[in-house]
């Protein structure tokens, strides 16, 4: 315990530190747009971009134009989230009816997974994992698990009630480079290996949008993008301008940034 507050302690006065209270509008440089009215996006490390109309429409959109459609994303009620980390096997979570539903790179339905079936109740992030399974916290026995397709359960964490003073309750979870990363906006990251033995806390509290890319963590909070190495003891911050502070949803992904705003999407160079 002592040693977990002295690890926050160091982090904080490390961010008050070694922030870098950026940048100007000069570090966004707009690319390009996509009119529309979305309520939601996401993207692969292949640039293909996902836009979720107003109207329940799933559109693919690649770097060279061509689109896919899924028209379909109200049968399981309301769409949760969206996890296009692997290109060839998109998630879309049904979080009110525990449902993973699984697309190909055409958008077309592969197969549903009903968690409740694997008595799997409580769930409010999903992964997809390294090795074309899904990763999932269930908070109805605090552990990390992995599926398959067919939802049976591959893989459990040790309870995190016996390792942790204070459970996380993850909003984001990320599979990357060899690790696993439990974002809590209330208590951090949580940083675990393949076989899901807890590694380190970073607590970089209130983030949204929080990604891990190259070995590099990003979020957002307060009008900022987030940019931290981990190891590297240096967070970096870049001011967002002005017009992005009513933006509906911002990412940052393949040095790009992405801003959603009422009337579309636009893509900025990340400087």
């Amino acid at each position: 315990m002592m040693q977990a507050k002295k690890l926050m302690l160091f982090f904080f006065c490390t961010t008050v530190a070694l922030t870098a209270v950026a940048q100007n509008d000069s570090s966004f440089t707009l690319t390009k747009s996509y009119p529309g009215a979305f309520s939601y996006f996401t993207i692969d490390n292949l640039d293909n971009i996902y836009l979720l109309s107003n109207t329940n429409q799933l559109k693919k959109i690649s770097p060279s134009g061509d689109s896919a459609l899924f028209n379909d994303v109200r049968r399981y009620g309301k769409l949760f989230s969206i996890d296009a980390t692997n290109p060839l096997k998109v998630l879309l979570y049904y979080k009110n009816f525990s449902t993973v539903v699984v697309l190909d790179r055409f958008l077309n339905v592969r197969n549903a997974i009903n968690l409740r079936q694997q008595n799997i109740f409580k769930v409010k992030a999903i992964a997809a994992s390294y090795d074309n399974n899904i990763w999932l916290f269930d908070e109805g026995d605090a552990t990390l698990k992995k599926i398959d397709d067919n939802g049976s359960v591959l893989m459990t964490s040790v309870d995190f009630r016996n390792i942790f003073d204070s459970v996380p309750s993850p909003d984001q979870i990320t599979d990357r480079d060899k690790f696993l990363y439990l974002y809590d906006s209330a208590k951090g990251f949580y940083t675990f290996d393949y076989y899901g033995s807890f590694k380190i806390r970073i607590p970089f509290l209130g983030w949204t949008s929080t990604d891990v890319i190259a070995n590099t963590l990003y979020g957002f909070s307060d009008h900022l993008l987030h940019q931290y190495k981990p190891g590297s003891l240096n967070l970096k911050d870049y001011t967002l301008p002005v017009s992005f502070q009513n933006a509906l949803q911002i990412k940052a992904g393949n040095n790009k940034l992405f801003v959603l705003q009422k009337d579309g999407l636009q893509q900025f160079s990340l400087k």
